[in-house]
């Protein structure tokens, strides 16, 4: 998975060193998508164009533009950049009324980090073409050998080289056949019924200067528009129409993988949707829709009718996505849990005083719980920490609506093409709802006809905009490669599914009444356990230089074990393992011993007596315990001074998950902070696996 961004300025001077300041904090922003190497390109004069070579092609040709790739994080880039310029003539006050720049942040797929591997990736010498990609060409073997016998040289291991090399291929090809002249988008068009997988592309060209175009199949891609004009006439209303036609109002616009990157410059977004082909030209905004069956007939490209789409207004806020008076943004998040709980219920629970009164409302579900209930069985779907999240919420849903629940690892799911039919209900959740994975696994199920259910964090994702009804986890931006808020939102939503799903049947009405006062009082028990911090530190401190941990539990609490160990591993770098409690002896005791470090989630739940008497065979055998347990039950689940306790508050059992996994969340961070570990960038993961 990779972040892209270009910045284009249309009828307002900016200067060079603005321009390179905007395409650098793009790239900060989508850092967490990506981070062993980064790259920008932009113009070198804004004068001095010079005359196509090409018959055909009768406009001029600007200046090769300028590449700067690095191996190493943004910063790295950044300090290269402005050494090289020092060294140069290159002017960072020579100022561009149009400019066109594009940007790359990468997590390495094919070829090490290095900046032979980096984007943008180029056409060849010149850089008449320039790409940068997110997601993986499936074919770029076969296009390469093909260029390769075309007289192509390729510098790089990527599968991206091949898209700006294909795409100076096809546009020497339409110059040398004497076509008319060939616009930007018809060339891409071409290119794209060549490209086989998932991709985000941008593409910036010296034939086709102050243009950019924009495409996507799979991986996300976002369009951000700033009319200047607006902001002069303190404007609020807009249309679609001003911000998108050609016309000569002062404006900028902002491609991203992702809104982080545009919401501190705009909140006028156009999601782009699969097949799209966006041509950012003379201040307008072109959206044609790409159809593999409509290539090049008869000698000539075709001319596809432009889409017409709308804007729509970002809800995120600038404050979102900074660290405010945190060190990091996985600390950050942790902390933040509490509000995004409260956000995750709003408007949701109604409370009143009388039984009825107490209920659940999920708007994006109403209209199909009828055929939820009737399904022969639910599955979720996930991957990592949504499959978690699943996980824990699958007994509540088990208790609360009778139908048989069934989990899956999406990757799994697809490799066996296990069957899901049409009375199946398949439940995805995706912090992104870009999942690769997920998303795969979504388009078998649509096939197979079942109904399909979104819950994701991201509106206009993927996933949200292909299921057939869902929820959204409002748990505001995550980004922090490991995910924390986002895990505690998605079982606080999947908890209000079970309750939605159940009904109000009276057997269940106890369940339903406590759950429903649980989940009010649930951001006051996490502001309780958040309490927690410097005991965990101290405990991290303790944990330190050790390799290993495991973590065992059972029952709603299975999910935490997994959950828990899954955080240590991920930033923390240190070998654990969650393990259910009920598998002790089936293996897992043979590495019990007075050195390895052990978490046993005890709480109090219907599985209480039988992770005391896990402790006590632990204890037996040496094990070096540590007892997570509800307030005031210590002494009780501890079997001696070696033993060490943390106490949580206690909450209905199918919410004792939320507030169990945040002690573990606290301890992976303070054991990578205390390890020396980058915490919000951990080696080899990037935030939304967007590539399979």
């Amino acid at each position: 998975m990779c972040g892209i961004f270009a910045y284009l300025n249309y009828n307002v001077n900016k200067e060079r060193r603005y321009i390179l300041q905007v395409l650098f904090n793009g790239l900060r922003r989508l850092e967490y998508r990506g981070y062993d190497s980064a790259g920008i390109a932009i113009d070198s004069n804004s004068s001095d164009p010079i005359p196509s070579s090409s018959s055909s092609h009768s406009s001029t040709v600007s200046q090769p533009p300028l590449v700067f790739r690095r191996e190493g994080n943004i910063e790295s880039l950044v300090k290269s950049v402005y050494q090289e310029v020092a060294e140069t003539d290159l002017n960072l006050d020579e100022s561009f009324s149009v400019h066109a720049g594009i940007a790359h942040t990468r997590w390495a797929t094919h070829g090490e980090p290095a900046p032979r591997n980096s984007h943008p990736q180029s056409s060849g010498d010149g850089n008449d073409f320039l790409v940068v990609h997110n997601g993986v060409i499936t074919n770029y073997e076969v296009l390469k050998e093909t260029l390769v016998r075309h007289g192509f040289t390729f510098e790089s291991e990527t599968d991206t080289e091949v898209i700006p090399k294909l795409t100076k291929f096809v546009f020497d090809k339409a110059n040398e056949e004497g076509d008319q002249t060939v616009t930007f988008s018809q060339v891409v068009l071409e290119v794209m019924r060549h490209l086989e997988g998932a991709y985000a592309l941008i593409f910036k060209s010296r034939h086709y200067p102050n243009e950019l175009i924009a495409c996507k199949r799979g991986s996300p891609l976002l369009l951000g528009v700033k009319d200047l004009t607006e902001n002069m006439n303190n404007a609020s209303a807009f249309h679609d129409e001003k911000f998108l036609s050609k016309n000569d109002h002062p404006k900028e616009l902002f491609l991203s993988s992702d809104a982080n990157a545009v919401v501190e410059h705009t909140k006028k977004v156009l999601v782009i949707e699969d097949g799209e082909v966006v041509h950012l030209k003379d201040g307008g905004v072109t959206i044609l829709k790409f159809d593999s069956d409509k290539g090049k007939h008869g000698g000539s490209f075709s001319r596809p009718a432009s889409v017409q789409r709308a804007l729509s207004v970002l809800e995120m806020e600038v404050q979102q996505i900074n660290k405010g008076k945190y060190e990091h943004y996985m600390q950050k998040e942790i902390h933040e849990q509490p509000e995004s709980l409260t956000t995750t219920m709003r408007g949701r629970l109604i409370h009143g005083g009388s039984h009825k009164a107490k209920t659940v409302l999920l708007g994006g579900l109403k209209d199909h719980l009828k055929t939820i209930r009737r399904s022969r069985r639910i599955v979720f779907i996930g991957c990592g920490t949504s499959y978690n999240a699943a996980l824990a919420a699958r007994p509540i849903l088990e208790e609360l609506s009778g139908v048989p629940v069934t989990m899956e690892v999406a990757s799994d799911l697809l490799d066996r093409q296990g069957p899901i039919y049409r009375e199946d209900t398949a439940v995805f959740v995706s912090q992104s709802g870009e999942t690769a994975d997920t998303l795969l696994a979504l388009e078998y199920a649509l096939e197979n006809g079942a109904l399909c259910v979104g819950i994701t964090n991201t509106v206009g994702s993927a996933i949200a905009r292909h299921t057939h009804c869902g929820v959204h986890i409002n748990a505001g931006a995550e980004i922090g490669v490991a995910s924390t808020k986002a895990y505690t939102s998605q079982i606080v939503v999947m908890a209000m599914l079970a309750l939605a799903i159940g009904g109000d049947t009276i057997s269940n009405e106890a369940k339903r009444e406590a759950t429903i006062d649980g989940l009010i009082d649930l951001p006051n028990k996490v502001r309780e356990v958040l309490q927690l911090d410097q005991e965990m530190k101290d405990l991290a401190k303790l944990l330190i230089a050790e390799q290993s941990l495991l973590v065992f539990g059972r029952g709603y609490n299975y999910a935490t074990a997994l959950e828990g160990a899954l955080k240590v591993k991920e930033v923390a770098l240190m070998h654990s393992e969650g393990i259910l409690a009920g598998e002790m002896k089936h293996g897992p005791l043979a590495l019990v011993d007075e050195n390895l470090p052990i978490v046993v989630i005890a709480t109090r739940d219907a599985c209480f007596s039988k992770q005391q008497s896990v402790i006590q065979q632990l204890h037996a055998r040496k094990g070096r315990l540590i007892v997570m347990c509800s307030k005031g039950d210590a002494a009780a689940v501890c079997p001696g001074e070696s033993c060490r306790a943390i106490e949580v508050p206690q909450v209905e059992d199918c919410l004792q998950p939320v507030v169990n996994i945040i002690p573990l969340q606290l301890l992976a961070y303070h054991l990578t902070v205390l390890r020396g570990f980058n915490v919000d960038q951990p080696r080899n993961l990037a935030k939304s696996v967007t590539t399979q």
